[in-house]
């Protein structure tokens, strides 16, 4: 495991919390394993309480099962929970895109166009991690262009319980080409400011990250439980 620097007295907790979620959402600390709570407490610069107090944080997330005298275990996301989640997070982002097309600048879609051309290069090069992150980054942008942030709260919470299996199941290259594909159209879209058109294919580009992690859910689980 990388050796995470020491964390800053003043935001203790916050840092703890945030740093936690994001070796989950990054696939670091994977699904169905163990905390490595004494380890992490020695890398971050901290005791066990404050450790403790922010696994509980991710607890009520979602994120960690605290069973008793077990330990903290990173959650799985069941096969069904994709049924249940994916479908919202398609609405919310179909909203968020009409609300962005109604509200976004110049300067914001070209930030976009931006994000996205580094994404494809990613893609090109075949380098998945950078390419998730950007991949999130430009989802995120529309949600900010759209100015709710009742509306990027509720996905954000959501995007948090399914990010660390989409980011550990890597796609097929089909698959792989299918969401560049969905991207290049999105954006086109945006850039139309045609907002009903981008609502439709934000909600058909999460149908299709729901059908690539029900492919690769089943494979993941195995991978962890055989090692």
């Amino acid at each position: 495991m990388a050796v995470q620097p020491l964390i800053a007295r003043r935001s203790l907790h916050d840092e703890i919390v945030t740093r936690l979620r994001d070796m989950i959402i990054e696939g670091t600390l994977k699904p169905g394993t163990k905390v490595p709570e004494r380890e992490l407490c020695l890398q971050f610069g901290v005791s066990r309480t404050p450790m403790r107090e922010a696994l509980k944080v991710l607890a009520a997330e979602g994120l960690l099962d605290l069973p008793p005298n077990r330990g903290a275990i990173v959650s799985r996301i069941r096969p069904e929970e994709i049924e249940e989640l994916f479908p919202i997070m398609g609405a919310l982002e179909a909203l968020a895109g009409e609300l962005a097309c109604t509200r976004i600048d110049e300067a914001q879609i070209a930030a976009i166009a931006r994000l996205h051309a580094e994404m494809v290069g990613h893609f090109e090069r075949g380098a998945w991690a950078p390419y998730t992150k950007l991949n999130r980054r430009i989802h995120e942008a529309i949600f900010a262009a759209a100015g709710n942030a009742a509306l990027a709260g509720l996905y954000q919470g959501l995007l948090v319980r399914t990010h660390s299996v989409r980011f550990l199941a890597q796609r097929s290259q089909a698959r792989w080409q299918e969401a560049v594909d969905d991207h290049v159209a999105i954006l086109a879209a945006l850039e139309a400011r045609d907002g009903p058109r981008l609502a439709n294919l934000l909600r058909q580009h999460l149908t299709h990250k729901a059908a690539m992690v029900r492919e690769a859910i089943e494979r993941l689980y195995e991978d962890v439980t055989a090692a």
